[in-house]
């Protein structure tokens, strides 16, 4: 039997909201073992010239990406991970471009609503651990407020605070999804829904966007998450045989002590699922 390769087909670098530099994320990931990593910065292609030399010094197989913020329903923010792009295709940079012009107003509206809940200082607070107010995210606040010692660790900060219908929630508009599939494919990219488990979506919200998002060219979701339970990774699997969605493998590591996972620790892909890496080696 061959040994699965060890794929891991999203994570993040601190030219989004990631906490290690490009090159750092590269070197953790072949540490762990991982065999081809994509690096999916937050609607930023800034790290990905750093990220590639340095695997392409340790040997390890890598695969330019993005992930990208869409607006979908009802006031769903959904991610879509691009996988194998040109990151310097127009289109798709000027469509990120837009993307990330609305992060620093919404971050303002963000420090306002924490402000009115005694958590002051915010935007100030996110905007050191972001350095840029293009790239200020939900993950930037998390930081800041459990860095406050209201929270015994920056994932609750969500759960708090950050998640919607939480105080420091602001519904923001990103792309559409026919704009994001758009510029993946102008791109030659592959589109991904990313950890789909935790969007709060019931049975036929998801099959709607499922469908959409097949019928868009969408190729791939994320069976596996670092953002899914084993049950939910079942589900996701069901999904996927349904849909004939290829399927993917992802981390979607932050830094450590951060998330949920570690590079390249996710199990194997259940063995009848196609793996989305099978378009890119």
């Amino acid at each position: 039997m061959s040994i699965p390769l060890n794929a891991d087909m999203h994570c993040h670098s601190t030219v989004s909201d990631g906490l290690l530099a490009p090159a750092e994320v590269v070197r953790r990931a072949h540490a762990n073992g991982v065999d081809l990593l994509a690096l999916t910065d937050h609607d930023e292609l800034g790290g990905l010239i750093e990220a590639r030399q340095a695997a392409d010094a340790l040997g390890l197989r890598f695969i330019d990406g993005v992930e990208i913020s869409v607006s979908w329903g009802d006031d769903t923010t959904v991610h879509i991970v691009a996988l194998g792009i040109d990151p310097n295709e127009p289109r798709l940079k000027q469509g990120l471009a837009q993307v990330r012009s609305g992060r620093d107003a919404r971050a303002v509206r963000m420090a306002a609503e924490l402000d009115a809940v005694g958590i002051h200082g915010a935007y100030e607070g996110a905007l050191r651990y972001a350095g840029n107010p293009a790239l200020v995210s939900r993950a930037h606040f998390a930081r800041y407020i459990h860095a406050q010692g209201l929270t015994r660790d920056v994932k609750s900060v969500f759960d708090t605070w950050l998640a919607k219908g939480k105080p420091g929630y602001v519904p923001h508009s990103w792309a559409t999804l026919t704009e994001a599939l758009g510029w993946i494919h102008g791109a030659g990219g592959v589109a991904v829904i990313a950890h789909p488990g935790r969007y709060r979506l019931n049975g036929m919200e998801m099959r709607r966007l499922l469908g959409e998002f097949s019928e868009q060219g969408g190729s791939a979701i994320e069976v596996l998450s670092g953002a899914h339970s084993p049950e939910q990774a079942r589900e996701f699997a069901r999904y996927c045989r349904e849909f004939g969605f290829l399927a993917s493998r992802a981390s979607d590591f932050h830094g450590p002590g951060e998330s949920w996972i570690d590079l390249g620790r996710m199990p194997a892909l259940p063995d009848d699922l196609i793996p989305v890496w099978q378009r890119f080696i």
